[in-house]
């Protein structure tokens, strides 16, 4: 149980590392690139989105090897397909609506969205391979 504490613990600071990283960098973009455009979203909600589902996916996964399940894989593909379901459940308002530009607003959750997953993946994979 200490290995998953241990685990959880640099997982949420790297987590929050990258978020705040992540959020500043786009912000900077969007302020610069992207001042008349009228987002559906703030930013500050997609961000939270993705750190919040990122890290319960995580946090899951972690617990179930750390209590002993070393093939996680179907695991992680269906919390990856749970993930996207939430994703389109979040984006359901926008699609739903009469909003007339609705392509930057995906962009701007997708392009999040796979860096995260990118991350999760690359955390995963890099406690996996400890013996």
């Amino acid at each position: 149980m200490e290995d998953f504490k241990k685990r959880q613990l640099t997982f949420l600071l790297q987590l929050i590392g990258v978020s705040v990283l992540l959020f500043a960098i786009h912000s900077y973009l969007l302020y610069h690139f992207a001042k008349e455009i009228i987002f559906f979203f703030p930013l500050w909600q997609i961000y939270t989105f993705h750190l919040i589902i990122t890290l319960a996916l995580y946090t899951i996964i972690n617990y179930r090897f750390s209590k002993g399940k070393k093939d996680i894989f179907n695991l992680f593909m269906v919390m990856t397909f749970f993930k996207m379901a939430l994703a389109i459940l979040f984006l359901l308002p926008l699609i739903l609506s009469d909003f007339e530009n609705k392509q930057p607003d995906v962009f701007n959750f997708f392009i999040p969205y796979f860096v995260y997953l990118f991350f999760e993946v690359f955390a995963l994979t890099k406690f996996l391979q400890k013996p």
